[in-house]
């Protein structure tokens, strides 16, 4: 044992404790909240809208209950009429949202990345017991949710709102994804795909306009919010960092130009190359925070790669604006994307997936949404603030904003993410004596 393992791990006992001692702090606050609206709720049941009758209602399977956008998509079906199923990894057998009044029942599989096998026979079963007609896949599901053949994991009935696997690989590949959408005549910053870390050390900078940063193309939860510009003050330095990064034939990384400008973030979804549903939002590294953004630019490339790709699925877009109006994508993830939680109050959302027909153009979210954030994520914050600007910033995003997961009609899963399937992640790792970098309650995990 090296004499850094001892200190990580007293580290991460006073982690772990701490955090869950602020959490019981919370606890009796976020009680009377959910308290109050379940009684409101129950005395106002009366005078409140029938559900929803659909004579064509479907059963939809959405995979990935940890995190918020999956409970916002089986609100959004629930509220029209169609019977939402959750499903996620055995892991996350805790999760809050499968305590939503919109989700019918609530499944777990084997990790696919793990157990493929048992993972398709698990999902195979519950689509059948289910009688499933659609499938969503959120998250892991959207990239390794195939069978050992590449085929989906269900019967040929269900409908699968997705990319095939080839299109789902390069999608996920920063590098091949750059390439297409050069080839659709689209703007992306230069890209170079790095497997020996000699490639970075013998690259010529010395004529280019901008520097680059390295990203791994297999998803790094951790490094990937590492921007440090390339090449360094001095060689060694350059060196010393490419030489620290996991790079090789077997995991592969980009080498992407930094396009000074302004970074957004968009969503779309797609049916044969048609965008049904879009939003764009100002984006960040670690983002938790959606308002909607009117930029035609950058709506008119994501509704021409779709065009261009033609297939049916998800598509969530990382741009860079630059400085003189035009928007680089830096990145595509074939899933769905957390700024759909803006569609809170938006009717048509079920339709947009399921229905078949053309739409005049695609839908955003209603001029009178409101920003959604997440308040935990929000208190978590208060530590950082320095300034009377900054807390007068994160009082407006209070007000003028909503909580992603918390509704009045729909209050348990405010509860039970934040004190049941936190704490339980935060206890497992108590008991393992492993710290982590942050909690993203977003998507309901411990980064670690």
């Amino acid at each position: 044992m090296s004499q850094s393992q001892p200190i990580a791990r007293i580290f991460a006992l006073f982690q772990n404790l701490g955090t869950l001692a602020l959490l019981a702090i919370a606890f009796p606050f976020n009680c009377i909240v959910v308290f109050i609206s379940l009684l409101w709720n129950f005395f106002s049941r009366p005078f409140q809208k029938p559900v929803v009758f659909n004579p064509n209602a479907k059963n939809i399977l959405i995979a990935g209950t940890r995190m918020t956008k999956t409970l916002q998509l089986a609100r959004s079906f629930h509220a029209a009429g169609h019977r939402a199923i959750v499903v996620d990894t055995e892991k996350y057998w805790l999760s809050g949202n499968q305590y939503s009044n919109a989700v019918a029942a609530s499944y777990t599989v084997p990790d696919p990345s793990k157990d493929l096998e048992g993972y398709v026979k698990t999902l195979h079963a519950i689509a059948i017991k289910e009688k499933i007609d659609f499938f969503i896949p959120v998250a892991i599901f959207a990239v390794i949710y195939y069978d050992l053949q590449g085929k989906p994991p269900l019967p040929n009935d269900v409908e699968f709102f997705h990319f095939d696997a080839d299109v789902t690989k390069m999608l996920d590949d920063k590098f091949a994804f750059a390439q297409r959408a050069r080839s659709f005549s689209l703007s992306v910053p230069k890209s170079f795909l790095i497997t020996n870390p000699e490639q970075v050390l013998n690259f010529d900078f010395t004529n280019e306009k901008n520097k680059y940063i390295l990203k791994s193309i297999p998803y790094d939860q951790v490094r990937r919010l590492d921007l440090t510009k390339l090449p360094c003050d001095t060689q060694s330095q350059t060196a010393a960092f490419v030489k620290s990064l996991p790079i090789s034939e077997e995991n592969p990384w980009i080498m992407q130009e930094f396009i000074p400008g302004k970074e957004y973030c968009t969503h779309s979804t797609v049916r044969d190359g048609e965008t049904r549903m879009y939003c764009c939002c100002e984006s960040s590294a670690f983002q938790v925070n959606y308002e909607n953004v009117d930029k035609p630019k950058i709506m008119e490339w994501t509704s021409h790669f779709a065009k261009e790709l033609g297939r049916t699925g998800q598509l969530s877009f990382d741009f860079i604006e630059a400085e003189d109006g035009t928007p680089y994508a830096i990145e595509c993830n074939p899933r769905t994307h957390s700024a759909i939680t803006m569609f809170y109050n938006h009717s048509g959302v079920a339709d947009a997936y399921l229905d078949k027909k053309p739409l005049a153009e695609p839908l955003q979210p209603l001029p009178n949404s409101k920003p959604t954030y997440w308040l935990y994520h929000e208190l978590w914050r208060l530590n950082e603030i320095r300034s009377s600007k900054q807390l007068q910033t994160w009082v407006r995003n209070i007000l003028q904003g909503k909580d992603a997961i918390f509704e009045l009609s729909d209050p348990l899963p405010f509860l039970m993410v934040h004190h049941w399937q936190i704490p339980l992640l935060l206890l497992d790792n108590l008991r393992r004596l492993k710290g982590w970098i942050r909690i993203d309650f977003n998507i309901g995990e411990l980064i670690e």
